[in-house]
């Protein structure tokens, strides 16, 4: 705000020193004797330096000015060019910055002054209104017009403003519609049956008989796994509801321990080393992370044997790398769900410059699964 207060104040003072100029280079160059000369410049300078003040000021400036005419009209017969910029600048500062009482007896003042000058001088009625109509009315008019259309283009920005914060907000609006029916269809189809999966599976292990301890570890599986997909479910939906609460947190690395239980309750040896100095990761990045180290363990599950399954995380200080291997069991590695896994690996690895290698060691019975992903050096 300063810097604009200046740059105005520096105009003001500008359109005043170029009146002071026009009107006193007038004064120099008139014909009278260098005592009046010397008093009417000193005047013109005098009421012109006034056009720098406040606004607020503006009707005490345009009577000055108003007056100055009168004062040589009586002192010195009124021949002499004084103030005729000066009295076009205030009549314009006072139809522009003047409201009510003040402007219009402002324009008064020098409408008078203007119509008995030219009345004294010997001018006819209309010749005297033509000079009103010139050095008054039309710079007071003016005023009013630019500060009327100043204030017509804010209060256009201003609903300009206002329609599109409107628009946004129905966009906003339209959105968050959008995804409370995605919600209500999700919990309504897809939660739905899930439940009733682990209700089955838990059924159908109950009823099992004595000693079928392969068939009752793989419903315990079944089981877990559907309480975790509840649970990212129901993740899932308070971020669709816009539920920025706790509950609502997608998981991340601080959450492998419980996907490593999942993995071990179903049956398979699951290990996490760590290496490297740990460092906090960017909220985004930190659920990717999570969710291609679940997809490395799901493929595990599915395709390898029982001997487990290791994840690494390396931390270097430009890159995080994360590591799977696994023994490969039934089928040899390249089913068409290990494809869509690694497919799944690839895409979310791409969408943070990440780079993704797979495929069977040197043994031919390992399987290992490398994701790097570039880091800002720490």
């Amino acid at each position: 705000m300063y810097p604009i207060k200046l740059s105005l104040k520096s105009q003001s003072w500008l359109v005043a020193a170029t009146c002071m100029v026009a009107d006193g280079g007038f004064v120099l160059f008139s014909n009278c004797p260098p005592w009046q000369t010397a008093v009417v410049l000193a005047m013109t300078l005098a009421v012109n330096a006034m056009l720098a003040g406040p606004a607020k000021l503006s009707g005490w400036v345009a009577v000055a000015q108003a007056a100055v005419p009168l004062i040589l009209l009586f002192a010195v017969g009124g021949r002499v060019h004084a103030n005729e910029a000066g009295l076009l600048i205030a009549g314009y500062r006072a139809g522009a910055w003047l409201r009510g009482a003040p402007a219009y007896a402002s324009l008064g003042v020098l409408a008078a002054s203007g119509f008995t000058c030219s009345i004294v001088l010997g001018g006819d009625p209309v010749r005297a209104l033509l000079v009103v109509a010139k050095i008054a009315v039309l710079p007071w008019l003016v005023g009013r017009y630019t500060t009327a259309r100043r204030a017509y283009l804010a209060e256009l920005e201003k609903r300009s403003a206002m329609e599109q914060a409107d628009a946004k907000a129905a966009v906003a609006k339209a959105v968050t519609e959008e995804r409370s029916a995605i919600a209500r269809d999700l919990h309504d189809v897809i939660v739905h049956h899930v439940s009733a999966i682990g209700l089955h599976a838990g059924a159908a292990r109950l009823g099992l008989p004595d000693g079928n301890t392969s068939l009752a570890t793989s419903l315990r599986s079944v089981e877990t796994s559907s309480r975790a997909a509840m649970v990212d479910l129901r993740h899932l939906l308070d971020l669709l509801h816009g539920d920025g609460s706790p509950g609502a947190r997608q998981p991340g690395l601080g959450d492998l321990d419980e996907l490593l239980d999942g993995v071990r309750a179903a049956g398979t040896p699951a290990r996490l080393e760590v290496r490297g100095r740990q460092r906090d990761l960017p909220e985004s990045l930190d659920i990717t992370v999570y969710r291609i180290i679940q997809e490395m363990l799901t493929n595990a599950l599915r395709h390898g044997d029982s001997s487990g399954v290791t994840v690494t995380l390396e931390y270097a200080p430009d890159s995080l790398t994360i590591t799977s291997s696994n023994a490969t069991g039934s089928g040899n590695g390249h089913s068409g769900s290990v494809r869509r896994g690694l497919v799944g690996i690839r895409n979310r690895a791409g969408m943070f410059a990440g780079t993704t290698r797979s495929g069977l060691d040197p043994d031919g019975r390992t399987w290992r699964t490398i994701v790097t992903f570039p880091l800002e050096v720490s």
